[in-house]
């Protein structure tokens, strides 16, 4: 039974929940909401000042012009991320202003704030501080 505890308690840091929840981003009164994705979290676009004008705008700038038809609300825009200690790395975040994708980290910040970094290659990192919407 120790055992047991034991195992649960290690793996309970490896557990997403810091990062899950709809998230204000810095820029445009966007929303995106994180969930868990198996064993990672994904994170999609839910809403922005653009989306509330017009909820049918399109994916026009990604660099793969198969995919500037689809639809920006409920894109996903974070995955693939692992768990290293109390961050998540190793994954991707996609920005549709410039239809870029980046290699990321999500690091929980107490529980109402979440730093998400993206890089084109380090050290060319850009960092914005997102809050918890209750």
């Amino acid at each position: 039974m120790m055992v047991l505890l034991g195992l649960l308690a290690s793996g309970a840091a490896a557990l997403p929940d810091a990062t899950l929840g709809r998230w204000q981003t810095e820029t445009r009164h966007g929303v995106v909401e994180i969930t868990q994705c198996g064993p990672s979290v994904c994170g999609r676009l839910v809403e922005s000042d653009s989306l509330r004008t017009n909820p049918a705008l399109r994916d026009v700038k990604n660099k793969d012009a198969a995919q500037r038809d689809r639809l920006l609300k409920g894109l996903l825009i974070l995955k693939g991320f692992k768990a290293s200690g109390s961050e998540w790395g190793g994954g991707t975040i996609y920005n549709a202003d410039d239809g870029g994708t980046y290699q990321a980290t999500l690091t929980p910040v107490g529980t109402d704030t979440l730093k998400v970094k993206g890089c084109i290659i380090w050290p060319l990192c850009k960092s914005q501080t997102w809050k918890r919407i209750k």
